[in-house]
């Protein structure tokens, strides 16, 4: 992601050190005013993206941690669900259950009416009466069994609306909530996209500005190094020229004065060599500082190719710059995107809660509701139960006292009275297991609440 910087040439000579350090201060300089103005270097975008980055990275993060919570709620969700469908098989089993036993039951009612029926039809004339009370009592147990049935039957019902109901109301509030969440993103995905647009232009305004402050600071930079060298340049011409022309009048001066000097100052020929030696020491000194003076010019032209080539690698820096602009700009779409997921999972999350926390109260209400009828329900039976037994002892007396009154043979009576006897213990037998299988299912049901909550 981050850009290379284009390398600075560098000169072998220590001028070219000295003017290359210039240079760097004198960019030093021109990034203060720029700093100080409000624009971003490329290190300060770096850091930026940096940061983004790992922003980007604990959203993710953040937003893993929401969905395995998600999960964890739809786990919850159906496992509770796959109970609830248990528990209505179950019901249901029993129903078939308790059908088929009133099927066999009625089948050993036939059966013990007419096993009756041939034993009253031998004592007919003594038991008519005995009958009529078994009839009458057989018929009240038949209308009571068949309003218990009905009663169950309508509580199934009622517990199926209530169900019906409940699953639409739900499908009501998810749509309406769905609709509502489709407008609040509508809205929340216009807001962004204006505020991008804002941001888009701001930065756009402030990039033209710092280009144009850069351009110009640039072209006066060239302006005052092309006057400085040329100042230079002429200071040096000037020195050499006048340089020049000293020694060309001081060579002529004594080229013009040899001649007499030779014929009448012969004994200056030896001073005359000492002064010819510092003539030369000094033209020695003369075309070494020409030398010294050369080497600044040279790198003063060599700093004029190095703006050259850096002018030349201006458009490629711009189309870096361009470049990184348009990853930025990436890089924050996928931004605003991710935080916008992250308030909408956060929104969807709160939602899921609040609809885990009402069906966790509904399914609480609709428990305590089942085990309040279940309740009274066994009440009611237990209740029946005690009065069919007082009902049943009070009709072993009247047997009894019938029999008694009828004065029958011993051996039928014994007959019929261990008939009798097999046939009330079988369906105390029924009774019993009745009674162990609404217990099975009593405690399967309190497992089942105490397992989910």
């Amino acid at each position: 992601m981050s850009e290379k910087k284009p390398s600075k040439p560098s000169s072998g000579k220590s001028a070219g050190s000295k003017k290359s350090s210039g240079s760097a201060g004198k960019k030093d300089a021109a990034s203060t005013p720029a700093g100080a103005d409000g624009g971003k270097s490329k290190e300060d975008l770096e850091n930026e993206l940096k940061i983004a980055i790992e922003d980007l990275a604990k959203e993710r993060e953040e937003r893993n941690f929401f969905q395995l919570e998600r999960d964890k709620v739809n786990s919850f969700w159906e496992i509770t669900k796959a109970d609830l469908q248990d528990a209505k098989s179950e019901l249901i089993n029993k129903d078939r259950e308790l059908e088929e036993q009133e099927e066999k039951h009625q089948v050993e009612i036939k059966v013990y009416k007419q096993k009756v029926k041939h034993l009253l039809y031998e004592y007919q004339n003594n038991v008519a009466h005995l009958q009529a009370d078994s009839d009458r009592v057989l018929q009240l147990d038949q209308e009571q069994h068949l309003t218990s049935e009905q009663q169950l039957k309508r509580d199934k019902r009622a517990l199926k609306l209530e169900l019906k109901e409940l699953e639409l109301s739900h499908e009501d509030l998810v749509k309406q909530l769905t609709a509502k969440h489709d407008v609040e993103i509508t809205k929340m995905r216009g807001d962004f996209e204006r505020r991008a647009k804002e941001l888009h232009a701001k930065y756009e305004k402030k990039m033209k500005i710092l280009r144009d402050e850069l351009e110009l600071k640039r072209k006066n930079e060239i302006h005052e190094i092309e006057e400085r060298k040329n100042s230079q340049i002429n200071a040096l011409m000037k020195n050499h020229d006048k340089a020049f022309t000293e020694i060309k009048n001081y060579y002529n001066d004594i080229t013009l004065n040899n001649l007499a000097l030779i014929n009448s100052l012969k004994e200056q020929v030896e001073e005359m060599k000492k002064k010819e030696e510092r003539n030369e020491k000094l033209m020695a000194d003369i075309t070494a500082e020409n030398k010294r003076l050369s080497e600044p010019l040279m790198a003063a032209l060599a700093d004029c190719d190095i703006l050259k080539k850096q002018l030349q690698h201006y458009e490629k820096d711009k189309m870096s710059l361009h470049n990184a602009k348009a990853r930025l700009k990436v890089l924050e779409e996928k931004h605003k995107q991710l935080l916008w997921e992250h308030e909408v999972l956060e929104q969807r999350f709160s939602q899921v809660e609040k609809e885990r926390n009402e069906l966790y109260e509904g399914f609480v209400d609709r428990i305590i509701g089942v085990q309040q009828k279940s309740g009274f329900k066994n009440l009611i039976l237990e209740k029946k139960v005690e009065s069919l037994k007082e009902t049943l002892e009070k009709k072993d007396l009247q047997l009894n006292e019938i029999l008694k009154a009828t004065n029958l043979d011993p051996a039928a009576l014994s007959n019929l009275t261990r008939r009798l006897e097999e046939v009330l213990e079988l369906k105390n037998q029924q009774i019993k297991e009745l009674q162990y299988d609404l217990a099975k299912i009593t405690k399967a049901h309190n497992e089942t609440i105490r397992v989910n909550f």
